[in-house]
């Protein structure tokens, strides 16, 4: 394995979000630490050789945050984000999909190749209170850490914010193989973080914190946990990072500039391990890392924090002396040739506030904006036109697929990116290059994963077509369908219905 290591964060520090107009600094909960959450994992309603049965529940419950009254929130399975999924690679997976929310939701597996758009659970995958859905798909991809949330919109940013996010985890027989950590909640920990405002009794008031550039909170929580601290008693240790947050990006790092080996990236395992010392994520990207506490002894505590904010204090103890070295090379990463003749697909972002848009619209839930056959290969250049003077990074996501990033303004990515991603952080006056190909048909989004600019128009869809069905028909929700059934959901009156994301359609004269 390489020696050096990587002590900056890579994206443009103009940009980063500090400097927003809107920005709220994290700051340390004045309250008790607490031992970190750990999601557990869900446990299949039955499993063959063959097959898995999952049934995952989107329910309301109450949380224990802070000292004092519990926070109503949403969940998977759980009071609030959720039991984390394990989907083997070659199984076939059947899942019931139960809402017993107030409202009618969906649930986007994000990071997953299945197909669009009902399988892949965008906004044309309603399932309404009460009622129940199935889907089922044959799973083909390495392992990856990836995740589950809301995907209603323009309702999406509403729903992951009452807590609607679960970790899921794919594994196949290449990863079992690599010598990583792998005991679930010893050594093998997932990290979601996301921020949240408390207001009076503890509870969560989101409209009361809309921005149209994303919400954000003062208070750090992770794995739904506030002021959390991790009892060590292995050397090493495996965390699988998600930025669940609706709009914070996270520069992290650890006390003493104690350096970690990034192993994975969105879409699975690096094809080598990349040492640092800071790592910055944007919304929706996932890291695994592996940090090492050798140089520690018992009774010692090492901080992970986000600038200067303590997110997770590691409570050193007693552990067994581990020898374990990564190899050089970890897995092999397909790089396909892109197919002659097809043109470079060029997507813009652009816009804060309530103007931002792709290529210079505001998403429609029943145009389809692009076409790519099934199996071909594709550059993709995605521009973010904000300049760097009070301009933001957008991370551009795409469902359906994992791509490559080749490159950042005709330059190499970063070091970590030499993986398959389907988040990417684009800084302003920024083309990444990445290449994209579909493996099946469906009709799939793209956008900005701020979750807040995507209700608010920053969108598109892509339809994957086969050449032996390349106009297939899907029943595609609508908004007066979509806003009647909240209306009667909620019990107030279509002109009464908010949702922050249609105050972007109205200020700028769009409808969605």
């Amino acid at each position: 394995m390489s020696d050096k290591v990587y002590t900056d964060y890579f994206f443009d520090e103009p940009a980063f979000n500090t400097h927003d107009g809107g920005y709220v600094p994290l700051e340390e909960a004045k309250v008790p630490q607490q031992p970190l959450n750990v999601p557990p994992l869900l446990k299949p309603d039955k499993e063959t050789a063959t097959d898995t049965y999952y049934t995952v529940v989107a329910q309301t419950g109450e949380t224990q945050f802070l000292p004092g009254a519990k926070t109503k929130t949403w969940g998977y399975n759980n009071s609030v984000l959720g039991q984390t999924i394990v989907f083997e690679k070659g199984k076939h997976i059947h899942v019931t999909l139960k809402n017993e929310l107030p409202e009618l939701t969906t649930f986007h597996w994000h990071g997953l190749n299945v197909i669009g758009p009902y399988v892949d659970g965008g906004c044309h995958a309603p399932v309404y209170p009460g009622k129940s859905s199935q889907i089922d798909f044959t799973l083909d991809q390495p392992a990856a850490t990836v995740w589950l949330h809301a995907h209603p919109c323009p309702e999406t940013a509403a729903q992951v914010y009452h807590g609607l996010a679960a970790m899921v985890l794919v594994k196949d027989e290449v990863e079992a193989k690599l010598p990583f950590p792998r005991n679930w909640g010893v050594d093998d920990i997932p990290l979601i973080l996301q921020d949240r405002r408390f207001h009076e009794n503890n509870q969560w008031d989101y409209r009361a914190d809309y921005d149209p550039d994303g919400v954000q909170g003062p208070t750090a929580l992770i794995n739904g946990t506030v002021n959390p601290y991790f009892d060590v008693t292995t050397q090493r240790l495996r965390l699988r990072i998600l930025d669940g947050a609706n709009r914070r990006e996270w520069r992290l790092h650890f006390s003493d500039d104690l350096a970690f080996t990034q192993i994975g990236s969105d879409g699975g395992i690096m094809p080598a391990p990349v040492k640092l010392t800071k790592l910055m994520l944007t919304c929706a990207e996932r890291a695994e890392v592996i940090v090492d506490f050798s140089q520690y002894k018992p009774g010692d505590e090492v901080t992970l924090y986000s600038d200067d904010v303590p997110l997770v204090r590691f409570r050193v103890h007693q552990f067994a002396t581990d020898e374990t070295q990564l190899p050089e090379h970890l897995v092999d990463i397909a790089d396909p040739t892109v197919t002659p003749g097809l043109p470079v697909r060029k997507v813009v972002m652009s816009g804060m506030d309530e103007e931002v848009m792709i290529d210079g619209k505001k998403f429609a839930m029943q145009r389809i904006d692009a076409r790519q056959k099934v199996g071909d290969v594709q550059y993709w250049d995605i521009t973010n036109t904000n300049t760097m003077n009070g301009g933001m990074v957008h991370p551009f996501h795409m469902h359906g697929t994992q791509f490559t990033v080749i490159s950042r303004n005709g330059h190499e990515p970063y070091p970590n990116e030499h993986g398959y991603k389907d988040t990417v952080g684009v800084n302003p006056g920024e083309t990444v290059r990445i290449k994209v190909k579909f493996d099946l048909p469906g009709l799939y989004m793209y956008h900005c994963h701020i979750i807040e600019h995507e209700d608010g128009g920053m969108m598109a869809q892509i339809l994957a077509y086969t050449a032996a069905d390349p106009n297939p028909s899907y029943k595609l929700m609508d908004m007066d369908t979509m806003m009647q059934a909240l209306s009667e959901e909620r019990g107030v009156p279509m002109d009464q219905l908010w949702m922050g994301g249609m105050e972007s359609y109205a200020k700028m004269g769009m409808k969605m």
